[in-house]
């Protein structure tokens, strides 16, 4: 059997420096991972730039002397998926940085701004002589910015950023303004520490716990409690290829493999449902596969291609919070999970919030919980609206910290 991965991005960049464009980059990367099975194993040759088919089957063939296992029959299948939305030429890119960075400054004189603007169109695709041919095509934007005040002695104050597959240029500037206006009035941190950020500032632990041989080795913190209610009947956590803010990320996984509808439930209204395995992890360990492999352009598939998804609420981010203002962290280092699934973050910067608008700049402060708090009775849940960082955003009710 014959196979191939192919990978190519065309990304484009307006880099600013101290409120001005500094340069303007392009850049096309292409990628294959070249594959013959035979005997239960895999040879693979992996390139950077373009090869020829013949070349690169050639070169794969004679590493099957280096004996990768790999038994498992082909995929086949056909289809195309193209999420991109809007094309803006490399000149509508740069003419938007420059007015973006121009009118930022006039309005914001007390700023030093520098970062980015950039595009990235994605093309992933996976072929094999047995019949497969997939193509998932994507095309996002993206705005990065770093601020620092003209009265602080650090070098940044903070940064924002904001992401598109179609430009509405409002958005754009109501982001960077809800941050730089808010940035220089003061505020009291609430009684109550409500922490609002982009869904996936969290996930990754949770996610983790998931993973095949992890449960079934006894080395997860979900091991033995498939079937078992776990979390907030509010969460529901879904491996997701279909949803539209999944950006860039292929239908089918590192196997060929296609979930029905793009998308499986991992845990539904608290309940552990499944863990993640691949084709490998499945069958070693008797369990569930899940469609869960990772593209691995010089190596066998491994495990792990996760997409996490929570589902949203119905209410918007402002309706759950009842009232109650919110946490936005802004800059926060030095802490994290530990094996036990307690969460220590120092934060050094943060701006109270209303859920959509920000108030003001808080002072320093530890946000303290658990896993199974976040996700349990802390758990608030994630707004049908994207506000602030024009992403979803999730509520938790966490502690103050020492």
């Amino acid at each position: 059997m014959k196979e191939k991965y192919t990978y190519r991005c065309v990304s484009a960049q307006v880099r600013f420096q101290e409120n001005a464009i500094e340069t303007f980059a392009k850049n096309t990367e292409i990628s294959y991972s070249f594959r013959v099975q035979r005997d239960g194993y895999l040879g693979v040759h992996y390139q950077e730039g373009e090869m020829t088919d013949e070349e690169g089957y050639r070169l794969a063939t004679e590493n099957l002397k280096r004996k990768r296992p790999y038994k498992y029959a082909p995929e086949t299948g056909v289809r195309e998926r193209d999420k991109s939305e809007q094309e803006m030429s490399d000149r509508e890119l740069l003419d938007f940085g420059r007015e973006l960075i121009t009118t930022l400054h006039e309005k914001y004189p007390d700023f030093t701004l520098s970062g980015s603007l950039h595009s990235s169109r994605e093309e992933s695709g996976m072929y094999n002589d047995a019949g497969l041919s997939y193509r998932n095509r994507d095309c996002t934007y993206g705005m990065d910015i770093i601020f620092k005040h003209k009265d602080s002695k650090d070098l940044m104050d903070g940064s924002f950023s904001y992401g598109f597959r179609r430009l509405e240029k409002e958005k754009a500037y109501r982001t960077a303004e809800n941050y730089l206006s808010a940035f220089v009035k003061k505020a009291e941190l609430p009684e109550e520490l409500i922490i609002q950020m982009p869904v996936y500032g969290f996930i990754g632990k949770l996610v983790n716990q998931l993973e095949g041989e992890n449960m079934a080795r006894g080395t997860s913190l979900l091991s033995g409690r498939i079937g078992e209610k776990v979390f907030s009947e509010k969460l529901t956590l879904y491996n997701d290829r279909s949803d539209l803010t999944t950006w860039a990320t292929p239908f089918f996984d590192g196997e060929g493999v296609v979930m029905e509808g793009d998308r499986q439930v991992f845990i539904d209204k608290g309940v552990v449902v499944r863990a993640y395995a691949d084709k490998a992890t499945a069958e070693r360990y008797g369990i569930e596969h899940t469609a869960t492999a990772g593209r691995v352009f010089a190596d066998i598939p491994t495990n792990g291609n996760f997409s996490g998804y929570i589902e949203r609420s119905e209410k918007t981010t402002k309706e759950l919070l009842q009232g109650r203002l919110s946490v936005v962290p802004l800059y926060y280092d030095g802490g994290g999970f530990n094996e036990k699934g307690d969460y220590v973050m120092p934060v050094q910067r943060a701006y109270l919030c209303d859920g959509e608008k920000l108030i003001g700049m808080l002072p320093e402060f530890t946000m303290t919980s658990n896993l199974f708090d976040m996700f349990g009775d802390d758990f608030i849940g994630i707004g049908s609206d994207e506000p602030v960082y024009n992403d979803k955003c999730i509520l938790i009710r966490m502690k103050y910290g020492h």
